[in-house]
């Protein structure tokens, strides 16, 4: 009997079992509580078709020999669109846990890797990708949503592309994953990010059991979908490799992306009705402990600022409150599943995590969406961050956001400090307090600069240890024990032939910034 076919008979027997013993955990790192769904996907991406071949249990390592279509080997353009999504998703949503291995595994089932790889160079299939007609006969009934446009049928919805996408959920999760200002769900780049975001939402978290599978479980409720996935999933962590785009292995159950490219459905998915907005009740007992389906979001008309304090920070560190919204319909309530879109705009540092000017976050039960933490940067300031629906009409709202620095400086007296060429500023003392207390043990660099704020190479200079020239030099504030609390006590400050005024920056890690006038006259 061959590693597959022992593969199969193995699940067969482990579905029919439903034991619970029979489940692998597959957390990743130390077990943590799953976070809070606050937000979950509005009804399944696709349909209730899937290929079910399983992976072979012999090791998935690559050959020695020529890397051929072997079943571990994932086409170049295919593999790299999984790595990169999940890449972008974890720099937004890194509490998601979510691996690019689970996008691989569910890209297998669904569509047999965009049918072995037939993608062009811009990860764009070669030939459309379509689910069953969805017409209520083995599958759902959904009557045409977006025209044709995306499906080209204008009666009944059909799954769409690589990772098999209904064209209403699409409208509401699609993603421009290669950055060419469009949403394209027969792209891989824009489906694979497109089904992070989907597989993350609500905050989940893949890297527990439960998360993990409320996960693939919202894809497709079905336990036997379920257990497809987990098997590849599995089998891909332990290895793959690349083959050119087009070799990759095709499946040869019916269904999207098979050898004769017909969406026909596979497996025990027989329900005529359906739970959710694009998926037949799935073969499964459905009963993976997972949350209820959730309801459509319906319609969001306008978006409300929720925030729970102003969004203030100091240089170097994290705003405390996170921009938030809430979407609402025309009565006012709220609605669940809108998928925000938060941009910084304005001369800031502040930063999403992963150094990004935007992040997306769904909106929860209560309608509220809740964006990541933003690092302040090292540069004071005011900035906006602006909310806006994904593929809405609705006007964006606006939340200001202010950084100030962290230290403020004080010198008595203020103003120029004045000296002759050829002598020296002596008794230079400053300052620093944070939050109205004395700073200790605060490093500060003093630098000599231009107008353009870099190192002056004439005029004032310190002297190093050896007597020579340095225009920028590093000092402590006193700590309170030998010397006064947060005071900062700088050498003498020596002035060439050259006259004018030139400026003494002192620049702490965090960036907070303090400008020092020095003026050099004539003897």
């Amino acid at each position: 009997m061959t590693g597959t076919a022992i593969a199969a008979a193995t699940m067969a027997a482990l579905t029919a079992s439903q034991a619970p013993g029979a489940e692998v955990d597959h957390r990743v790192g130390d077990p943590g509580k799953e976070r809070p769904d606050e937000a979950q996907p509005d009804g399944a991406p696709g349909d209730d078709a899937y290929h079910t071949e399983l992976p072979p249990l012999e090791s998935p390592a690559p050959p020695r020999t020529s890397p051929g279509p072997s079943e571990s080997g994932i086409p170049a353009s295919v593999l790299a669109a999984y790595k990169m999504a999940a890449r972008s998703l974890g720099a937004s949503d890194a509490a998601c846990g979510l691996r690019w291995e689970l996008l691989a595994a569910i890209g297998k089932v669904e569509s047999g890797q965009a049918r072995g790889g037939a993608v062009d160079k811009s990860g764009t299939t070669l030939k459309p990708i379509l689910g069953p007609v969805l017409n209520g006969s083995g599958f759902a009934r959904i009557h045409d949503t977006d025209g044709g446009r995306l499906d080209g049928d204008k009666r009944f919805d059909r799954a769409v592309g690589p990772m098999q996408f209904i064209p209403s959920t699409w409208s509401r999760w699609g993603a421009d994953g290669n950055g060419d200002g469009s949403r394209d769900p027969a792209n891989i780049q824009d489906a694979a990010l497109a089904a992070a975001g989907y597989l993350c939402a609500g905050e989940r978290d893949l890297g527990t059991k439960a998360g993990l599978h409320r996960s693939v479980l919202s894809y497709n409720d079905s336990r036997a979908y379920l257990r497809t996935v987990l098997a590849w999933y599995d089998f891909y962590r332990k290895g793959t490799h690349k083959v050119p785009d087009g070799t990759g292995p095709l499946p040869d159950s019916p269904g999207a992306g098979a050898t004769d490219g017909a969406g026909k459905g596979n497996g025990s998915h027989g329900g005529s009705g359906s739970h959710k907005p694009g998926k037949g009740h799935g073969g499964g007992n459905g009963d993976g402990g997972h949350d209820s389906p959730a309801p459509s979001p319906g319609t969001p008309t306008d978006l409300k600022p929720v925030l729970a304090g102003p969004l203030t920070a100091y240089t170097g560190g994290t705003f405390e409150q996170r921009p938030r919204v809430k979407a609402v319909n025309a009565s006012g309530k709220a609605v669940k599943g809108v998928r925000i879109k938060y941009t910084i705009k304005g001369d800031t540092d502040a930063r999403f995590p992963g150094g990004r000017t935007s992040a997306t976050a769904p909106t929860g039960a209560d309608g509220i969406s809740l964006a990541p933490v933003i690092d302040a940067g090292e540069r004071a300031g005011e900035f906006t961050v602006s909310a806006t629906a994904e593929g809405r009409d609705l006007s964006a709202a606006k939340m200001h956001a202010t950084v100030s620095p962290k230290y403020t400086f004080a010198r008595t007296p203020e103003g120029p400090l004045k000296a002759p060429v050829d002598s020296e500023f002596t008794e230079i003392k400053v300052e620093l307090e944070h939050e109205k207390e004395a700073a200790g043990g605060v490093p500060v660099t003093a630098t000599m600069i231009t107008e353009d704020g870099e190192e002056n190479t004439k005029g004032p200079y310190f002297k190093d240890l050896f007597g020579n020239e340095d225009r920028s030099i590093t000092k402590t504030t006193g700590g309170g024990v030998l010397s006064k609390k947060g005071v900062l006590e700088l050498p003498a400050v020596h002035t060439d032939g050259h006259t004018g005024t030139y400026t003494l920056r002192l620049t702490t890690e965090d960036g907070s910034t303090y400008d020092i006038p020095l003026k050099v006259t004539a003897k």
